[in-house]
C-alpha cells in the first residue's frame, strides 16, 4: 500500500486529489496539512468526503511528510520548493502540482513567476509529467513537475501534428477557456457569482505564464521553429476546459482521425472521437480523460482540433494520480476508471 501526503489540501486541487485516493484500491491517505485548518476534521470542511476520509488536517511538517511514499504538493508556486530539497536528501517521491518545476529556463521562470528560484539545482532532475509524452521517465523519477491544466489539454491535441510534421510550427493558435476552479479559491471580484455568471471573457491576451510551458513541450518534439498564441478564457461553469487548436497544414493530402486514433489508441486516457465530432466538458467531468475530435473546415489547409478535459483532474489531480501509478510500477489506471458524472 501506498502511503501520500497533501501539502495544501483545502484547495480544488487538493479536496479532489483527496476524493481520488481515497477511492484508489493501492494507495493510503496518511497526512494531509494546512497551516489555517490544523486539528480541523477534513469531513469538517469537506463534507462531500464523509464516509471516504477520517483524518485530521495537520500543520506542515517535513519530517512527518517524510515518512510518507509520496508527497503531493497542491500549493502556491514557491511553496514546493521550499520543502522538497529535503524530502528528496530522504528518499521521498514527490508529485509537484504547482509550477515551481515545470520550466527547465530557471531566468524565465522568474519572469513569469515574479519570484526568486530557492533551488534551481533540482529543475533538471525533475522530470514533466506528461505520461503520452515522458512515460518511461516518470517510472524512473523521484521528482514530478505536474503538467498545468491549459498545457495538458493543448499539448495533447497538437502532439500527433507536430510529431509527424504535418503543420506550419510557426504560427499555431490556442484558443482555449476554461471554468472558474481554474483560478482556485483566492478572493477576486471577477470570480463571484453575480460577476462571472452570464459572462464570458479573454484574460491575459498580452501573454499567459502557461504560454511558456506549453512551448517547451511542444518545442521538445518539433524540428522547426514554434511559435504560439495563446488565448484563455473565463466562462461561467465550474469545471472544464475547452481548447479549440488551429494549424496549418503542409499537406492537405492527410487523414487527421487516423493519424491521431494511431497515436493515442494505447492510451488510456486519450479519447479520439469518430471524424467531424464535437467533444463537450459535461462528458468528461470528473474524469481523467482528454477527449479530442479532428476537423478540417472546408477541406481547406487548416487543421481545427477539439480537446476537451476535466481541468481538476486530467489538468491536476487525476494526471497526478496517473504520475503516482507509473512511479510505483502498479496498473496505470488504478483508481482513475470511474465514469463521467452527468449532468
Amino acid at each position: 500500500m501506498i502511503t501520500t501526503g497533501i501539502v495544501g489540501a483545502t484547495g480544488y486541487t487538493g479536496v479532489e486529489l483527496m476524493r481520488l485516493i481515497s477511492m484508489h484500491p493501492d494507495a493510503k491517505l496518511q497526512i494531509v496539512t494546512s497551516r489555517s485548518e490544523a486539528g480541523r476534521p477534513v469531513t469538517k470542511l469537506f463534507p462531500s468526503l464523509r464516509g471516504a476520509i477520517d483524518i485530521c488536517f495537520s500543520q506542515p511538517d517535513d519530517e512527518a511528510l517524510s515518512e510518507c511514499d509520496v508527497i503531493f504538493f497542491a500549493t502556491p508556486n514557491g511553496t514546493a520548493m521550499e520543502h522538497v530539497p529535503f524530502l528528496l536528501k530522504n528518499g521521498n517521491k514527490i508529485i509537484d502540482l504547482s509550477a515551481d518545476f515545470r520550466l527547465k529556463n530557471v531566468d524565465e521562470w522568474e519572469k513569469w513567476y515574479g519570484q526568486k528560484h530557492s533551488c534551481p539545482e533540482l529543475i533538471n532532475e525533475a522530470v514533466y509529467g506528461l505520461p503520452e509524452v515522458n512515460r518511461d521517465k516518470i517510472s524512473r523519477a523521484t521528482l514530478i513537475a505536474n503538467p498545468g491544466c491549459y498545457p495538458t489539454a493543448i499539448q495533447l491535441g497538437f502532439l500527433p501534428l507536430i510529431e509527424n510534421n504535418l503543420v506550419e510550427t510557426d504560427s499555431l493558435i490556442a484558443d482555449a477557456k476554461s471554468g472558474v476552479s481554474g483560478a482556485g479559491k483566492k478572493l477576486s471580484s471577477s470570480l463571484l457569482f453575480s460577476e462571472s455568471s452570464d459572462s464570458f471573457s479573454a484574460y491575459a491576451a498580452n501573454g499567459h505564464r502557461h504560454l511558456p510551458e506549453i512551448k517547451q513541450g511542444l518545442q521538445s518534439i518539433c524540428k522547426e521553429k514554434l511559435d504560439m498564441i495563446f488565448v484563455p478564457h473565463l466562462v461561467p461553469m465550474i469545471r472544464g476546459i475547452h481548447a479549440t487548436l488551429y494549424a496549418r497544414l503542409k499537406n492537405t493530402d492527410v487523414d487527421l482521425y487516423q493519424i491521431y486514433h494511431d497515436r493515442y489508441k494505447d492510451e488510456p486516457f486519450v479519447d479520439v472521437m469518430e471524424p467531424d465530432a464535437h467533444p463537450n466538458t459535461n462528458s468528461v467531468r470528473g474524469t481523467n480523460t482528454c477527449r479530442l475530435a479532428c476537423h478540417r473546415p472546408q477541406n481547406g489547409n487548416t487543421a481545427v482540433i477539439l480537446a476537451v478535459e476535466d481541468n481538476l483532474v486530467k489538468g491536476a489531480a487525476g494526471q497526478a494520480i496517473q504520475n503516482m501509478n507509473i512511479m510505483f510500477n502498479i496498473e496505470e489506471t488504478s483508481g482513475l476508471l470511474h465514469p463521467a458524472c452527468f449532468p
